[in-house]
């Protein structure tokens, strides 16, 4: 891993990708989902901050462990303005994750013990197939694919009736 010297504050994308491990277009993704900023030079590249080297490392441990970016944007969002998150906030903030990550392993554990019966219907169109049909909730009114079509339409419905909703929801009568 390259040393940058300490007298140098700003990092080029090249640099930071280097030391934090992360490819360069992870960088330029994370910056398009305000996880981390940059400023412009007059030539129009990009320079970041030191800090940015803590966040990265920050987003990628919670990545690691499942955290969607949106919740770790929420999360950044709480922190002052272009504050480098620190132990304490990473302690925080992963104590409030714990109970997200206990329910999915136990999601995954469920889909993993009935991953067999699956495998077995191969059209996933059991009438009690945990995986397309989790508690049976919809075997009382059709089973298979006949369920997925009707799902569609219902979407459909869903999104036609969306824009009716909105140009009424001001009204005022």
């Amino acid at each position: 891993m390259p040393q940058i010297p300490e007298k140098i504050h700003e990092l080029t994308v090249g640099q930071l990708s280097a030391r934090s491990g992360a490819a360069v277009s992870a960088l330029h993704f994370y910056e398009s989902k305000g996880l981390i900023s940059s400023r412009r030079t007059t030539g129009n590249q990009r320079r970041y901050h030191r800090d940015a080297l803590r966040r990265v490392a920050f987003v990628r441990a919670a990545q690691r462990v499942g955290i969607p970016l949106a919740t770790i944007r929420e999360a950044l969002a709480e922190l002052p303005e272009e504050r480098t998150p620190t132990r304490e906030d990473w302690a925080r903030l992963s104590e409030a994750w714990r109970s997200e990550l206990d329910e999915r392993i136990k999601q995954l554990g469920r889909l993993r013990d009935h991953l067999t019966d699956c495998i077995g219907c191969g059209c996933l169109s059991l009438e009690n197939c945990v995986l397309s049909n989790p508690d049976d909730e919809f075997g009382g009114r059709r089973t298979g694919s006949r369920l997925m079509v009707e799902r569609a339409g219902a979407q459909r419905k869903a999104q036609e009736r969306e824009p009716e909703e909105r140009s009424t929801a001001g009204d005022c009568r």
